[in-house]
């Protein structure tokens, strides 16, 4: 019996399509078993929130599909957008009692939700799988504080350009080519004013940016939210003056 709970969970794992990129992707079959006896499958629509800042910090969860968002409350009341998270990144605060960040859906998603108390018994449980996430949450810190360091230094038309070359990266995957090597096009899961408060920009100059990439041939604008990346090069080119 115990193996054929060990292989309906390791066969869940295996058909996950962020399995090879999130943290399940380096566990024995073991440690799945114990990860998959505490999951479930959530879908979550865009728009809703599943972590409030400030809450009691109930559960965590890997991102398996769509765009969430970090966000805090300023000390006047307004909501700033501190981060984004995409599929196979960790969702939630371990050992902590509050949560640190309000978690919002920019898109329809799914999640792998895990009881927060449950998964910490887990990793108790399993030091290789701890240390493991130890290091993924290292990784994450030292990309953001890369992130923090390079807008710093970035102007306004090379934050714009950066912004758009790591959504065609991460989004743009899920977008369509007319052609194997023709421009790509995706929606932004952002509006212009979340895109200015993630970038510490304002929201008209970055639809200045926007229209000055258009203008110029780098990139077109078929819709409201809906960008064409027509010469990368180009983007990468007003992109990596800071670098």
């Amino acid at each position: 019996m115990a193996g054929k709970v060990a292989m309906l969970s390791t066969r869940v794992c295996t058909e996950c399509a962020v399995r090879d990129r999130a943290l399940c992707g380096a566990l024995s079959d073991d440690e799945l078993v114990a990860l998959n006896s505490i999951g479930a499958r959530r879908k979550v629509a865009r728009g809703e929130t599943v972590i409030w800042s400030g809450d009691e910090s109930i559960i965590c969860a890997n991102l398996l599909d769509g765009i969430m968002k970090l966000s805090a409350s300023t000390s006047d009341g307004r909501e700033q957008t501190v981060g984004l998270l995409y599929p196979a990144d960790f969702v939630g605060r371990l050992y902590a009692e509050r949560a640190g960040f309000t978690v919002t859906a920019l898109t329809d998603a799914e999640l792998c939700v895990f009881p927060r108390a449950k998964f910490e018994a887990v990793l108790h449980d399993h030091v290789r799988m701890e240390r493991l996430l130890l290091q993924r949450t290292f990784s994450a810190l030292e990309d953001a504080r890369g992130r923090m360091l390079s807008l710093a230094r970035r102007s306004a038309t090379e934050r714009v350009a950066a912004f758009l070359l790591d959504m065609t990266d991460r989004v743009g995957s899920a977008g369509c080519r007319a052609v194997e090597s023709g421009p790509v096009t995706f929606d932004l899961p952002l509006s212009r004013g979340q895109i200015a408060e993630l970038l510490g920009l304002t929201i008209e100059t970055v639809s200045r940016q926007l229209t000055r990439l258009r203008t110029a041939g780098i990139i077109a604008l078929p819709g409201l939210r809906t960008v064409t990346i027509r010469d990368r090069a180009a983007l990468e080119a007003q992109a990596d003056a800071a670098e």
